[in-house]
């Protein structure tokens, strides 16, 4: 009676719920436990801080790409299993479901074994790749290995919450989170300072702070509190639902990569400036990522919204969602530009004590947090089309996004306006992206709905 009822409360979410406050019930928790999550990097660069080595700062933002990487990869399974899962229920076939959610697992085994073999063994060029110089180049390599070493665990922990996420049990997902980043947060200064590991301590306690997560998710699907449940007679995936998780999620992945392509392009061209630039902006994009992850919470929280909904052929409700989502984020997002840029000094002011990359770090938030309004419709109608199986068009946002327009404007301005110019280019990039994004996904269910009362 009890899974039943938590059943139904799940799917009325899903398909009935007023809109504003399904994005809510959705998007809330989950931006909660990506605060939780973030803080994964922020108690790494907070730590860090407290050696009084820039040098290993910037390391920590100089190795994230290999995070991004794994994160894409996982984004790849995750996105295109949950995607077909909310689907499946949508459509009540739950057999269906529950085969995509094994493939789900056996996928992300796979690929975690990859990434870590080929990581390690291409090391050193990787790290020369991202942009380390010798100053950096130890502390790069030694974070790299770390985090290399623990895909299996980062890309569990990424992968399998996402899988509850496409059920609606997004408070499980979320205990995996802050079980995580609470064994992070008691194992960073262990490990780094009790045991003199210094930055490899940090890469240490964040990989086992995965692994934690991991299990907790793990958990709840091995005790039946979860909707659906893995099953071994499930562990062979179909070509169809591999055909479905791979069309979906290859261009999530590619969204992922991208994103990463353009963070080592800037990262790059910082460290012309110098490591302490390097430095001064990995912390204030650390710092971003907390406005970020909100509007990343509502985009999560709306998919699988979408998906059902798009499994129902209920556009109208996928219209409705569509407004309440734009008009909760944006509206969050305009609140955490205020206090950025009221408090950018002190913010940037926890993690360094070194008054240039408190000055640089304060400069580089006021300007980047311009994109907060903007990028939240962006996402927001990206994960729609991933959560709808239309991810053509959620690769062509990316695609004209990161490729077409903020790479070459990273180029150009930094050419032009040097530093300044380099930092503005994101802001102007995600205006312009705004409206194409929401242009393109409200003709795409229109189309959908006189399609479908045309037949």
């Amino acid at each position: 009676m009890e899974n039943s009822e938590r059943e139904d409360k799940r799917i009325f979410i899903l398909s009935k719920e007023k809109p504003v406050k399904a994005v809510i019930n959705l998007g809330v928790p989950l931006i909660a436990g990506m605060f939780i999550m973030v803080l994964y990097n922020l108690v790494d660069t907070y730590f860090i801080g407290k050696t009084h080595d820039d040098y290993q700062l910037a390391a920590v933002n100089l190795a994230y790409p290999i995070m991004m990487v794994s994160v894409a990869i996982s984004n790849m399974v995750g996105t295109g299993a949950s995607s077909l899962i909310a689907r499946s229920l949508g459509a009540g076939d739950t057999s269906k479901a529950r085969h995509t959610l094994t493939s789900g697992f056996v996928l992300t085994l796979i690929n975690s074994i990859i990434v870590t073999a080929l990581g390690l063994a291409f090391l050193p060029r990787i790290v020369t790749a991202l942009g380390a110089e010798s100053d950096t180049f130890e502390y790069t390599k030694r974070y790299a290995f770390v985090i290399l070493l623990g895909s299996v665990f980062t890309m569990g922990s990424y992968t399998f919450g996402q899988l509850l996420r496409s059920e609606g049990s997004v408070k499980y997902s979320i205990a995996g989170m802050i079980a995580g980043t609470v064994t992070n947060i008691v194992l960073d200064p262990v490990f780094i300072f009790a045991l003199d590991m210094q930055i490899t301590g940090a890469g240490v306690a964040t990989i086992l702070g995965n692994a934690v997560s991991m299990l907790v998710s793990l958990w709840f699907y091995i005790s039946g509190r979860s909707l659906l449940k893995p099953h071994i007679k499930y562990v062979r995936p179909t070509k169809e639902i591999l055909k479905e998780i791979f069309w979906v999620g290859v261009p999530a992945s590619l969204e992922t990569l991208l994103t990463s392509a353009a963070y080592v392009v800037n990262n790059n061209l910082a460290a012309s400036y110098g490591a302490l630039t390097v430095a001064a902006m990995g912390i204030a994009q650390k710092i971003m990522s907390l406005g970020n992850y909100i509007y990343q919470g509502f985009a999560s929280g709306t998919q699988p919204i979408m998906g059902y909904n798009y499994g129902a052929k209920n556009f109208k409700r996928m219209i409705s969602v569509l407004r309440a989502g734009l008009a909760v984020s944006s509206g969050a997002e305009l609140f955490v530009m205020a206090v950025y840029g009221i408090f950018a000094p002190y913010l940037i002011g926890i993690f360094t004590q070194t008054a240039d990359v408190i000055d640089t770090g304060s400069i580089v938030l006021r300007t980047i947090m311009f994109i907060l309004p903007f990028v939240s419709a962006v996402s927001m109608c990206r994960m729609s089309f991933q959560g709808m199986g239309k991810p053509q068009y959620a690769f062509a946002i990316t695609l004209v996004r990161q490729l077409i327009l903020y790479i070459p404007l990273l180029l150009m301005l930094n050419s032009v306006f040097g530093f300044n110019g380099m930092i503005w280019a994101q802001p102007i990039t995600e205006f312009i992206m705004m409206g194409v994004s929401v242009t393109l996904l409200y003709r795409t269910i229109r189309k959908e709905e006189r399609s479908l009362f045309s037949r």
